[in-house]
C-alpha cells in the first residue's frame, strides 16, 4: 500500500452510514469521559474541520471518540439523518484499511499505546504481513515485533480464555460463549469454572471479592455521599458505593446481580471489581456501553434470564417519575412520562414479577427519591412510601442516601423561602427480602 497515492476525498454522508469495524480500527479502547466532553463542543470540532477518516466501503480509521460524541449528542433517532463531513480513504482491503488507520491515529492523535500496538502487530500477522513490514507500520524494531509474536499462540489462548470469563460474569450462557469465542460448549463451560476456582484460591482476588481490602463496611443504615462520582454522563447515575454495599450485604463472590435500569454502567464496574456475575440492561444504553449494556425495557416484561436460581440481588434505580420526565425519550411507555397513578401501578407490577422470579433469600432494592420540585404544583409525592404501601414483602431495610453537597438551585432555594417549604435533598434504598 503506497501511502503517498492515497488521497482523502471530501465528501458528505450521513452518520448512520459510518461503520466502525474493530479489527481495522488500531485503538482497542476509549474514554466514555472525553466522549463525553467531545459531545458538548460538537459545533466547534465540525468548525476545526477535524473530520473521520473512513475506508471506501465507511469504516472508521480515525476519529473513535468523535464518532461516539456525534451519536451521543444527537441520540440514535437523530443520529440516522446527519449529514457529516468526512476523507474517504480509497482502500478497500482489511488489510490496508488497519495499516492506514495506524498511520493515521498516530498523526492525528496520541501515539498508540503499546498495548494497541501488540494486539496490531499480532493481526497484522495474521493477515501475512512480515516483521519488516509490521515493525515499520508500527514505528517498533523488528525485534520488538519478533518478543510480541513469540508469545501468540499461549496469548491468544488466554485472551480466548479470559473473554470466556467475561462472557460468563456477564450472564451469557455457555452455548453463546463457545458461539463468541469459537469453542466448544465444553470448553466454555471448563474454562469458566477454572477462573472461579483460581479467583476463590488467588492471594489478591479473593480478598477483594469478599470485601476485604478497598471498602468501608456499612454500619448504619445512613450512606452519605459527598457529591456525585464523576464519570460517563447519563441523568440518574447511581453510585458505585451504594451498589457495593449492597453486595457486601446480600451476595457472595459469582451471585448474580440483575439491574435493568442501568444507566451509565457503574455496577457493571462494581461487580465486576468484586467478582460477582451480572445482568445489566437499559431501556436506552448509552453509546459509549452500549457493547456492554443489553437493550431491555423493563415496560416489556422482565429481562430474559436463564439462570433466576442463582439471583440474589435485583437493583432498581428507575426513572423517578416528574424528575426525569423527558430526559431518556418523549415515549408515553417511558416510566418517567407516564401519569403518576401508571407509573406507581407499572413499577409495582415490575417489583412483583422479580419477586414471583427469585428464590428465598434473595434481595430486591429500590433506590427512590420524593417528588417534588417538577410535580405538579410543586405538591410533594413519596414514592417510597406508595410502594410500602402498595408491596406486600417483607422488608429487610431501609437506607436513607443523601448527597451532602448542594443540589438545590438559587430559584429553588428562592421558592423554598418565599412559600416556606422544604426541598427534597434525600433518596432513599428500599429492600425487600424473598422469604
Amino acid at each position: 500500500m503506497a501511502e503517498t497515492k492515497l488521497v482523502p476525498e471530501l465528501k458528505t454522508i450521513k452518520l448512520s452510514d459510518v461503520v466502525f469495524d474493530p479489527v481495522v480500527y488500531p485503538r482497542h479502547d476509549h474514554d466514555p469521559v472525553l466522549v463525553q466532553r467531545y459531545a458538548g463542543v460538537m459545533e466547534q470540532i465540525e468548525a476545526d474541520q477535524k473530520f473521520l477518516c473512513v475506508s471506501a466501503d465507511l469504516k472508521l480509521l480515525d476519529g473513535k471518540h468523535r464518532w461516539l460524541a456525534y451519536r451521543k449528542a444527537f441520540g440514535d433517532d437523530g443520529a440516522a439523518d446527519r449529514e457529516i463531513k468526512v476523507l474517504v480513504y480509497p482502500v478497500t482491503q482489511a488489510h490496508d484499511q488497519l495499516r492506514l488507520a495506524i498511520r493515521l491515529n498516530s498523526k492525528h492523535g496520541a501515539q498508540l499505546s503499546d498495548v494497541d500496538k501488540e494486539e496490531d502487530a499480532k493481526t497484522l500477522y495474521s493477515y501475512g504481513l512480515n516483521y519488516e513490514e509490521i515493525a515499520a507500520d508500527l514505528s517498533v524494531g523488528k525485534a520488538k515485533v519478533g518478543e510480541w509474536l513469540s508469545r501468540t499462540v499461549k496469548e491468544n489462548k488466554e485472551k480466548r480464555n479470559k473473554k470466556i470469563f467475561d462472557l460468563w460474569l456477564a450472564c451469557y450462557t455457555q452455548e453463546e460463549i463457545a458461539a463468541e469465542v469459537g469453542c466448544s460448549r465444553d470448553v466454555a463451560q471448563a474454562e469458566s469454572e477454572k477462573f472461579v476456582e483460581t479467583v476463590l484460591q488467588n492471594q489478591i482476588h479473593k480478598p477483594v471479592a469478599a470485601h476485604s481490602i478497598d471498602f468501608e463496611i456499612p454500619l448504619y443504615n445512613v450512606w452519605k455521599q459527598q457529591e456525585k462520582t464523576p464519570g460517563s454522563g447519563h441523568f440518574g447515575n447511581s453510585e458505585a458505593r451504594w451498589v457495593d454495599n449492597l453486595l457486601y450485604l446480600y451476595t457472595q463472590p459469582f451471585d448474580i446481580v440483575v439491574d435493568p435500569c442501568a444507566g451509565g454502567g457503574s455496577t457493571i464496574e462494581i461487580c465486576k471489581k468484586r467478582f460477582r456475575r451480572y445482568w445489566v440492561s437499559d431501556r436506552k444504553p448509552v453509546v459509549e456501553r452500549e457493547h456492554e449494556i443489553r437493550r431491555h425495557d423493563l415496560t416489556d416484561g422482565l429481562p430474559p434470564l436463564p439462570r433466576w436460581q442463582d439471583v440474589k440481588l435485583v437493583y432498581l434505580d428507575p426513572p423517578y417519575w416528574k424528575q426525569a420526565e423527558g430526559q431518556y425519550s418523549n415515549n408515553p411507555t417511558d416510566l418517567a412520562n407516564m401519569p403518576l397513578e401508571q407509573f406507581s401501578e407499572t413499577l409495582v407490577g415490575i417489583i412483583n414479577g422479580f419477586a414471583k422470579k427469585l428464590k428465598p433469600g434473595a434481595v430486591i432494592a429500590l433506590l427512590m427519591q420524593p417528588t417534588q420540585w417538577k410535580a405538579p404544583e410543586r405538591i410533594y409525592t413519596d414514592h417510597v412510601a406508595d410502594m410500602i404501601r402498595l408491596i406486600k414483602l417483607p422488608i429487610d431495610m431501609r437506607v436513607q442516601c443523601p448527597y451532602e453537597s448542594q443540589q438545590c438551585n438559587a430559584q429553588m432555594v428562592d421558592w423554598a423561602k418565599e412559600n416556606r417549604k422544604v426541598l427534597v435533598l434525600s433518596r432513599e434504598l428500599v429492600i425487600w427480602r424473598i422469604e
